[in-house]
């Protein structure tokens, strides 16, 4: 087979899992919306200005999509101030921080600053985007965020990152390989469903496991480095792909985690969760991890564990990052 049919079937192949991996993606996090409020409104706000106030679309880069949504409480009163921070789903190519209002208004609410941050989404304006692209604009964000809540009379010492689905991932990789660069003390992360490893065995949901040479396509666009089918196949491909991978930078040292994943979940590869529970486990790293048994990536089939999951995130936040 000649080079330039290789390159176009490698496309092609590269195609159908994008639209087969992001699409499944965008539409779980659509089901996650439908899905009927099990707590019966105890994470949602009547948002007024009695609760606090919004500043939407600050701007931390140059990029179109570096935006960011900052709620600050309505008591201004205090010395300081700890930063919620939560990030969007979508797949890594849709989403957008206002899908996560009610969160970000529920985090306000309890007398944290709340940031929801966009990112620039991998798509046909953006071919360049990846995972980890993402990941440093939002590590780049932090400052800005900061010094907006500090400008608007907040002080903020302190600070948690959270996210659902790909915004689970970023916020993993902040929280574990960025942490050090935070201008503030990260003390902990909760996240739901967010790719936590890239091992190919481990992404059979996809046939990754079986194709090295989807494997090596999806990888690299994931991770924005070259990846060949030999370093999938020799298992060389690690270094690769560390930059994305949470899992690679947990160490005893690693802050507070609280985690919630589907056993049933088709969309982030369900085999690949153990990687980043084992590394907690092996470091010692306070965590909590919720495996929702009947759910999928929307989490919506085991009610009574994810209300254990949000129950957890509300006690982490207030042992962690405790409003004074």
């Amino acid at each position: 087979m000649s080079k330039s049919k290789t390159k176009k079937k490698g496309r092609v192949m590269w195609g159908f899992i994008y639209v087969v991996v992001f699409l499944t993606a965008f539409l779980a996090s659509v089901v996650m919306k439908m899905t009927a409020d099990p707590f019966h409104g105890k994470y949602t706000v009547k948002w007024d200005e009695s609760v606090g106030t919004v500043y939407a679309d600050l701007s931390y880069g140059e990029g179109a999509a570096n935006k960011f949504d900052l709620y600050v409480p309505a008591d201004s009163s205090r010395d300081s101030y700890g930063l919620a921070v939560y990030l969007h789903a979508g797949g890594f190519t849709t989403g957008d921080k206002q899908d996560d209002q009610a969160m970000l208004q529920w985090l306000c609410s309890k007398g944290y600053v709340a940031a929801g941050i966009n990112y620039t989404l991998r798509d046909e304006a953006h071919p360049e985007a990846s995972v980890y692209s993402q990941s440093v604009e939002i590590r780049d964000s932090i400052p800005h965020v900061i010094a907006e809540a500090e400008k608007l009379g907040y002080k903020v010492d302190k600070m948690a990152i959270s996210g659902g689905s790909a915004g689970g991932t970023l916020a993993l990789l902040y929280a574990y390989r960025d942490a050090e660069q935070s201008p503030v003390p990260v003390k902990m992360v909760f996240e739901a469903v967010g790719p936590a490893s890239f091992h190919h065995e481990d992404w059979k949901n996809y046939g990754l496991d079986q194709n090295t040479e989807a494997a090596a396509n999806l990888f690299s666009v994931m991770s924005g480095n070259a990846i060949t089918e030999e370093m999938i196949t020799s298992g060389s491909y690690d270094e690769q792909v560390k930059d994305i991978s949470a899992d690679m930078w947990v160490n005893e040292n690693t802050v507070p985690t609280v985690c919630a994943y589907g056993a049933q979940d088709k969309v982030c590869p369900f085999d690949s969760v153990k990687h980043l529970v084992n590394a907690l486990e092996a470091n010692d790293v306070p965590h909590e991890y919720f495996e929702l048994t009947h759910s999928g990536h929307a989490l919506q089939n085991d009610n009574k564990l994810y209300a254990a999951y949000m129950d957890a995130v509300e006690d982490y936040l207030a042992r962690y990052i405790p409003v004074k």
